[in-house]
């Protein structure tokens, strides 16, 4: 949508820009997609008035790509979950609560689930944690079709994609959240984890280096041995339910940050 920011600064109008992150670097995309991509970025990040940035890593990229400096960092939220005990569909997946690990994404490479199904099933049979993945392709691809078939071999157990209330009873009776991603902008399933007060192991790709984490929460990205053993040493210290300070992502906080985003921007003069 980017691309059209210099057609309306020339009609006249005032341009706020969102930068989710850097798309183009997804393995999906291919040359004309990160083409595209590109070009709308650094036009959004020339003629925008004022630039909205999740993350202070994509603050950075922008600042040192196009020099600006003026980005507003204003986070994406989550909605606090609503406290359910049930358990009857876990159960039905063949798992206990607080005796499985989840993960949840689109199976596409850049989540990294081949490595965390390869670093499961170093921990052998003996395990007694389930590894459950909530999601799908959008679209077959060789990449995903394999990644099921490890999964099945693997003794992974797949939702597909699930939303509302199976949603909700997977992550609340999770004993770990794993995200072995390659690429995120601000990971919303991340910071549902978390308010879902479960222990979180990621990568440490820069989107998921949050303050509200630690050291011990991130492992070497594409690391398969690192990942076992955390997975491993998390598990063992069954951290879960863990209280995080979410105040940064509060949807009414971040509404008031957008409001007056877009009030300083009215109140200028063109620029």
């Amino acid at each position: 949508p980017a691309l059209l920011a210099p057609f309306a600064r020339m009609l006249g109008l005032k341009v706020v820009m969102t930068n989710h992150g850097p798309d183009y670097d997804r393995q999906k995309w291919g040359k004309a997609a990160r083409l595209m991509l590109r070009s709308g970025e650094r036009l959004g990040s020339k003629f925008s008035n004022k630039i909205i940035v999740i993350s202070k890593v994509i603050a950075d990229i922008v600042a040192d790509k196009y020099g600006r400096t003026d980005t507003a960092l204003i986070f994406n939220g989550v909605e606090p979950p609503v406290e359910n005990p049930a358990t009857d569909y876990v159960r039905s997946l063949g798992v206990e609560p607080r005796k499985y690990i989840v993960a949840l994404g689109r199976f596409v490479e850049e989540k990294g689930f081949h490595d965390l199904i390869s670093a499961y099933r170093q921990l052998g049979n003996d395990y007694p944690y389930k590894l459950v993945i909530a999601g799908d392709a959008d679209h077959p691809s060789r990449y995903s079709e394999n990644l099921k078939k490890q999964a099945k071999e693997a003794g992974v157990i797949l939702t597909g994609f699930i939303t509302g209330e199976k949603m909700r009873q997977t992550m609340a009776n999770a004993a770990l959240m794993v995200m072995p991603s390659y690429h995120e902008g601000l990971p919303i399933a991340l910071l549902e984890a978390m308010s879902f007060n479960l222990d979180v192991l990621t990568s440490d790709i820069p989107a998921c280096m949050l303050p509200e984490l630690t050291d011990d929460d991130h492992f070497p990205t594409g690391n398969v041995n690192a990942l076992a053993d955390a997975i491993k040493r998390k598990t063992t210290l069954s951290s879960t339910p863990r209280k995080y300070n979410l105040e940064a992502y509060n949807w009414d906080h971040i509404a008031g940050q957008t409001v007056s985003v877009y009030e300083s921007v009215l109140k200028k003069r063109h620029t």
